[in-house]
């Protein structure tokens, strides 16, 4: 069992948004807020997000990152998720299940600088401005 162990988990918290993904994504919805950026340190569940949010949380966190995403979703805000396609998790059902809108990406998305594919697949999940 213990062989299998990394199927079933994930290694690290850090998964850097591929490129081509946050650009497609921006060209759309043309974020002006990451409350969770790559490149330094912000506590994004402490302070107030932007109009329209792009967010690629630290998944050990999903469920406090969803559930913020979704009360600024509720003060009027847009805010798009990147995250792993857990459709069996109480964070998908109590958060997820309420968007706007869930895209699932088909494959495995390669992370940051990454060789290989995710070992899950991922979603885009989002909460329109109301």
């Amino acid at each position: 069992m213990k062989r299998l162990k990394p199927l079933f988990s994930t290694l690290t918290d850090n998964w850097n948004t591929p490129k081509s993904v946050y650009q497609i994504l921006d060209a759309e919805f043309r974020f002006d807020f990451d409350p969770c950026p790559e490149n330094y340190k912000v506590d994004g569940l402490e302070i107030e997000w932007g109009n329209c949010n792009f967010i690629n949380p630290p998944y050990s966190e999903l469920y406090k990152w969803l559930k913020k995403g979704y009360e600024e979703h509720l003060k009027g805000k847009t805010c798009v998720f990147l995250i792993p396609s857990r459709t069996d998790t109480k964070a998908w059902h109590e958060f997820c299940m309420k968007a706007d809108e869930i895209r699932f990406i088909k494959g495995r998305l390669k992370f940051g600088d990454s060789k290989n594919s995710a070992p899950f697949p991922s979603a885009i999940i989002i909460f329109k401005s109301l």
